[in-house]
């Protein structure tokens, strides 16, 4: 390192040691921003990133007959599906089946497998209890046993069940199958579901979404405009949802939309219908409650945005010859596609995942993508097509999210 000798015998440093100590500095300052950083970052992990991958890993998951007969898995997989399997399969299916019954490895294979149909679980059982400690030929025995297991369609099943990844579960989600040719179908007219549940998810979010942009635009900007003091005040009603519990507001709703209640009472005695409409268990009592838990979701974003335009840009375009409407609608309104940006987008997102809305207020025809998702979780302990059905709504969610995204993007490129 070299130095420069001032007067009076002070050392400056070169310039070389210049650029050493700032290169030192943005250095630590990089690490304290890391440091600042690394909690969130790790909490996103464990909270967001984890559990997402964790679901998208158990949509493909096929591994329950391979960790409890691994060998029958192996084996199975090396025959053609024609026929019936190798004796050394049958040999190997008939030891793993009488090891399976210590762990609850039977339970786990027996349900994987009644996914491809419903009378596997006794089929094994029925076999389990028959099955002798030794046999010189397992094929005759097992056939003995159950004319099932002389059936190409049984070992079929069980060969679908044997790979450690399956495509089955996304499948399934879209009313889709895969047969044994490996070639991909629709199922049978009267199996289909899914499509039509994520039709009636997006169509009740969407719905959602607008009715709230209809009521939250002209709310914020009443909020935006009035003077501090009024608008205040009017800000707590809007944030008093906030403070209430979710189960409660939807109880509510049932309680003022029965057949009894007093939204009925109150038409009935202005004379605006005879007998009671059915305002809940529908379409609309999923409607009234949803807009009223997310309006300010709407309401909020909209409003951050509106504070901070000028009104002068509106009272400038009216002082120049222009209609106070078409200066609202084309000098204020484009100012705000940020703020409805946001807000539908956030309504949105939210409306998809509902589930105790729709299932408390809603009918069978109202019930949404989560109602599916919770039944598979809670009631079949089916895994697989839970985490199914909510990679599908991901990504669904992502794509519509990215589509908005560059056309409210290419919007604010040509109003600019």
């Amino acid at each position: 390192m070299t130095t420069t000798t001032l007067d009076g015998g002070a050392v400056a440093p070169t310039k070389g040691n210049l650029k050493s100590r700032l290169r030192r500095a943005e250095r630590l300052r990089k690490l304290k921003a890391i440091g600042l950083v690394a909690p969130l970052a790790l909490f996103l992990v464990v909270v967001f990133v984890v559990p997402i991958g964790n679901m998208l890993l158990n949509s493909v998951d096929n591994g329950s007959l391979r960790h409890v007969m691994p060998r029958t898995a192996a084996s199975i997989e090396q025959w053609d599906g024609q026929g019936l399997p190798s004796e050394a399969t049958f040999a190997a299916f008939a030891d793993e089946l009488r090891d399976s019954r210590s762990g609850g490895g039977l339970g786990s294979v027996g349900r994987r497998l009644n996914y491809e149909d419903s009378g596997y679980r006794g089929l094994l059982m029925r076999t389990l209890m028959a099955l002798p400690p030794a046999s010189d030929d397992w094929r005759e025995t097992l056939i003995d046993i159950d004319p099932a297991w002389g059936e190409a369609a049984t070992w079929q099943g069980i060969k679908a069940a044997a790979p450690p990844r399956t495509d089955r579960y996304l499948l399934a989600s879209l009313d889709l199958e895969r047969e044994a040719n490996g070639e991909i179908q629709r199922v049978d007219q009267q199996d289909r579901l899914y499509q039509a549940v994520f039709q009636r998810t997006m169509v009740i979010a969407g719905g959602v979404m607008l009715i709230c942009l209809a009521l939250g635009f002209p709310l914020a900007y009443l909020l935006a405009t009035l003077p501090a003091k009024t608008s205040n005040l009017l800000m707590i009603f809007v944030l008093l949802p906030f403070w209430t519990s979710l189960l409660v507001r939807t109880a509510a709703w049932i309680i003022l939309l029965q057949s009894n209640g007093l939204a009925n009472q109150t038409l009935i005695t202005l004379g605006l219908v005879d007998t009671p409409l059915q305002l809940v268990f529908n379409r609309t009592g999923v409607f009234f409650a949803m807009v009223h838990i997310l309006l300010p979701f709407m309401v909020l974003p909209l409003y951050s945005v509106m504070k901070g335009i000028s009104p002068s840009y509106q009272r400038a375009a009216v002082s120049l010859g222009a209609h106070p409407f078409a200066a609202f609608w084309q000098v204020y309104v484009p100012q705000t596609v940020s703020g409805v940006a946001a807000g539908t987008i956030l309504v949105f997102i939210m409306a998809l995942g509902y589930y105790i809305t729709p299932a408390l207020v809603g009918g069978p025809a109202d019930q949404m993508v989560s109602y599916y998702v919770a039944y598979y979780t809670n009631t079949t302990n089916n895994w697989g097509m839970a985490a199914a059905l909510g990679s599908i709504l991901l990504a669904v969610t992502l794509l519509l999210y990215l589509v908005y995204h560059r056309l409210v993007n290419r919007k604010q490129m040509i109003g600019s």
